[in-house]
């Protein structure tokens, strides 16, 4: 196990009737409060009510910005800074899933600044300091609640790049499982994909040996993957709802990669591309991603995957190749299982797209120091993905 340095500051709130505690956590940070939401589920669910009714209770003076998209863009991220500086906002509250508590990361973080909040993204600005954030979560996907990251996709050019910094922790994160009852089945589906994703990620890019992580990630995959059919087969049971959310954001807090040394995301490298440029939603796109990259993975290491394929779905097989070969397999029934793309076709993507796919990802692969996965690299996996490859 590499050495490693494991710091989470975000407060995590779980549990039933929860929301009515947002007011006092965050005016405890300021009682100038910017609630940054989506386009109305809340108002629909009911959340939107608690947590105004919640901060108004705990006088607070509530500026709202609403409307963001899965998938937020930067024009919106610029309206909510210029809105918070001219209220003279002390504190970002956000109510949503990971494309709302992204979107106020970034606001959060361009407040305090004089230049554009898109340079953070593109590696040519560091982050000094932003405004203290809280959220109540309304989907288990991202992790975005309880870890230091944010994506943002830039109108025009549609390049959809992420970044990381220790300031962009929430300091309060509430989770009450009861908010995502009403969360379509495709999209708990999507959110399930996105643990799992972050989860595999790591585990095969991991280089080093390390007991500990291995057996915390493999119980988080098991877990994202029999919630989610929990869910999807009882959508009010609070007790695979809370499971399915707690895995999400267990899956990208920190904990899992540490100790493990340099490890990478290259399924989430090549969809953001698919979502930057094609707007299809994230965890859709990683579903289509994923057994393709898996199997492009497996041809140059395959003792990482066999050992997952072991440990999770007990397989056996006569060589380490053909063990990680039906661990694909495996992922594969139960992304159909729930419903989710396999392939890209299933998206309606064509094989000629695949060039500007590529190019478009190559250049966050430079953002991201992937100098591994060149245009030709990343066609090579995209043509995995697609049916015969």
């Amino acid at each position: 196990m590499e050495n490693f340095v494991f710091h989470n500051p975000t407060k995590i709130i779980f549990g039933k009737k929860t929301i009515p505690l947002i007011g006092a956590e965050t005016t405890a940070f300021g009682t100038k409060v910017l609630l940054v939401y989506g386009t109305g589920s809340i108002k629909k669910n009911g959340v939107y009510g608690q947590v105004m009714g919640s901060l108004l209770a705990a006088g607070a003076e509530v500026f709202e910005h609403g409307g963001v998209q899965s998938n937020p863009v930067l024009s919106h991220v610029h309206s909510g800074i210029e809105q918070a500086r001219r209220n003279g906002c002390e504190v970002i509250c956000a109510a949503g899933g990971g494309s709302v508590i992204d979107t106020a990361k970034a606001i959060a973080a361009g407040v305090l600044v004089n230049h554009d909040v898109w340079k953070f993204f593109t590696g040519k600005k560091s982050l000094k300091q932003s405004l203290p954030l809280t959220c109540v979560l309304t989907l288990a996907a991202s992790g975005s609640e309880m870890n230091s990251g944010m994506v943002l996709t830039r109108d025009g050019t549609r390049q959809k790049f992420g970044f990381a910094n220790r300031h962009l922790y929430p300091k309060v994160a509430i989770l009450d499982p009861e908010t995502t009852y009403s969360v379509p089945a495709d999209y708990t589906a999507y959110g399930a994909v996105d643990a799992l994703a972050h989860v595999l990620e790591f585990y095969c890019t991991s280089q080093k040996s390390a007991p500990v992580q291995d057996r915390l990630m493999e119980g988080l995959a098991m877990n994202a993957m029999e919630s989610c059919l929990a869910v999807l087969s009882s959508p009010d049971s609070y007790s695979a709802r809370s499971n399915l959310m707690w895995t999400a954001t267990l899956a990208l807090n920190g904990l899992t990669a540490s100790g493990l040394g340099k490890v990478g995301c290259p399924m989430h490298l090549i969809e953001h591309s698919l979502s930057g440029l094609l707007n299809i939603p994230h965890g859709a796109g990683l579903a289509a991603l994923m057994p393709g990259w898996l199997r492009f993975f497996t041809q140059h290491n395959s003792v990482r995957l066999a050992q997952f394929g072991r440990r999770v779905f007990n397989l056996q097989g006569n060589t380490e190749k053909a063990t990680a070969t039906a661990a694909i397999a495996s992922i594969t029934q139960w992304l159909d299982d729930i419903g989710a793309p396999t392939h890209l076709a299933d998206l309606g993507i064509l094989q000629e797209q695949f060039y500007a796919l590529a190019a478009h990802a190559q250049a966050l692969a430079r953002i991201w120091r992937m100098r591994e996965y060149s245009e030709e690299q990343i066609r090579t996996i995209l043509e995995l993905c697609h049916p015969g490859g």
